[in-house]
């Protein structure tokens, strides 16, 4: 062997790729992430002093009119937090308990509901999810998928990534929880980015586009269609109820599909080439011997396997399920919640003879829910003690908008939904919020409501600018491959990006289909 170089570079490339195929050994770090630039170590330093100074500023300041005592300690609390989050002085589930810690002892909320955050149905749908992601991974048909996906589409970073859009979308309709639609592709996602040289060791730009393309895909296209989250049937209810206008499926289909597609179809195009460039070495499987070793392994796995068949079983039941909750009283005579079908899942998969894992093989990221626990605890004190509906009348009731031309109006409204996910962390809170705001809004300045809440209804669920911005982005940190600065700065991009085809829409498809009238329309 030693004499003949091609058999050596062959088996030291099957080598490698069994090596990042070794998806048993994956396991999501509760380490804190190493700040690799001095930009982000400097954020260190600062943070944990700024965070203080942010708290004590805003605790002790004077009350301002309309903001309750424990409104504005909540206030001070969760921006300290943020501070901490986003400059990760200490780990992110640290945080999360001296934000729990504060909020009680600040007496912003009561111990009660902050501890009960972690028996939230979303808490258990996650545990769930990624017990189920464990027999993807232990059956190794994830790594099967994988290498599948690479041959078809791998052979540059450019469609190995496209290859990730077609499944989020064609994902989107079936599955509304956007944190199982998360964590069913995550292993996915972990292997191919390995092929292309990015581990959380040593993330490279095809790291973060692959988790960071996903992460807006997972969220954005769920505005395709009005069931692709809760939060966007809550708003249909809104405006049928208080705008008396009823939105079909068909109407918001129509008009909400262009837009989130070529949002992110421009997110995968500009992504790789201005917001992380993909240098020419990391264009390509970092596998020596191409895609010849790829193609060696996957036919080294041979046919599908009893456990592979097993899991796929296990799969499809939850995944109907989940797809068929609508017709569930119908069918059952009872509502199965996605996290009930889920733990059914989990039951069948964890059985001591049929099944297909032991309890010690499932690969369950506890630091990652005492983060999540945090993050809703904060959130829902600012929706439970008046902070966020303040902050948010406080925008819109210093706007004079009356004899604004329309399009002035429509612009402000949607820059303020579609980045208004920053600070309010859940989907829920916002729709609750703001969808009723812009409809009176819309009342006062003359404008039909529908023209201005059905388009910022499709925005709901843009929530992609920080990890804490929704349970796809927690999860999805936890891989370590991205900074809260590369997650804040391609947010930001792809936010701006759709907020521009909101208005080139609301100027025209919108406007053609008698949703919006003309931009230049006063009243």
């Amino acid at each position: 062997m030693a004499n003949n170089p091609a058999a050596a570079d062959a088996s030291t490339s099957l080598a490698e790729i069994q090596k990042l195929l070794n998806m048993e050994k994956l396991t999501l770090s509760s380490a804190s992430r190493v700040a690799r630039s001095g930009t982000e170590r400097w954020m260190k330093y600062l943070g944990f002093p700024l965070g203080i100074i942010v708290f004590g500023v805003l605790y002790h300041m004077p009350a301002a009119a309309g903001l309750s005592a424990s409104a504005q300690a909540s206030a001070a609390c969760f921006l300290m937090a943020l501070v901490w989050w986003i400059t990760e002085p200490i780990p992110t589930y640290v945080t999360s308990f001296v934000l729990m810690i504060l909020l009680v002892i600040t007496r912003a909320w009561e111990i009660k509901p902050v501890l009960d955050v972690l028996g939230m149905d979303v808490i258990w749908l996650n545990i769930m999810s990624f017990i189920l992601a464990s027999i993807l991974v232990k059956t190794r048909l994830a790594k099967r998928l994988s290498l599948n996906l690479i041959l078809h589409f791998g052979k540059t970073a450019k469609w190995a990534l496209f290859a990730f859009v077609i499944i989020q979308l064609a994902l989107a309709p079936f599955i509304p929880s956007t944190t199982a639609r998360c964590v069913l592709t995550l292993p996915l996602m972990v292997v191919v980015a390995a092929i292309y040289g990015s581990t959380a060791e040593s993330p490279n730009n095809f790291g973060r586009n692959i988790f960071l393309l996903n992460l807006a895909s997972i969220s954005i296209l769920s505005s395709t269609t009005m069931t692709g989250s809760p939060a966007d049937m809550m708003a249909v209810g809104f405006i049928q109820k208080m705008a008396d206008h009823r939105v079909y499926y068909n109407q918001w289909l129509m008009a909400a599909a262009p837009i989130t597609i070529a949002t992110i179809l421009l997110v995968w195009t500009l992504g790789t080439k201005f917001i992380f460039p993909v240098k020419k070495e990391e264009q390509a499987p970092h596998i020596a011997g191409g895609m010849e070793v790829i193609k060696a392994e996957k036919a080294e796995m041979g046919p599908l396997n009893i456990q592979e068949k097993k899991a796929m079983a296990i799969f499809f039941l939850v995944i109907f399920l989940w797809a068929t909750d609508s017709w569930h009283q119908a069918w059952f005579g009872v509502d199965i919640p996605a996290p009930i079908a889920a733990m059914l899942g989990v039951v069948v998969c964890l059985l001591p003879r049929w099944g297909v894992l032991r309890w010690d093989e499932a690969e369950i990221p506890w630091h990652l829910f005492l983060f999540s626990a945090g993050a809703y605890a904060g959130g829902l004190a600012l929706d439970n003690t008046g902070a966020a509906e303040w902050a948010v009348r406080q925008v819109f009731g210093n706007m004079n908008m009356k004899g604004v031309p329309f399009g002035v109006m429509y612009a402000i409204i949607m820059a303020i939904m579609v980045y208004s996910h920053l600070l309010l962390t859940s989907k829920t809170v916002r729709a609750t919020i703001m969808i009723p705001l812009i409809i009176t809004i819309a009342r006062q300045t003359g404008w039909n409501p529908v023209s201005l809440a059905l388009p910022a209804a499709f925005a709901i669920d843009w929530v992609v600018g920080l990890p804490i911005s929704g349970k796809p982005n927690v999860v999805l940190f936890a891989t370590g491959q991205y900074s809260v600065l590369d997650n804040l700065k391609f947010g930001l991009a792809a936010c701006t990006i759709g907020y521009a085809l909101l208005l080139l829409g609301g100027m025209t498809w919108f406007h053609w289909m008698g949703i919006t009238p003309s931009f230049s329309a006063t009243l």
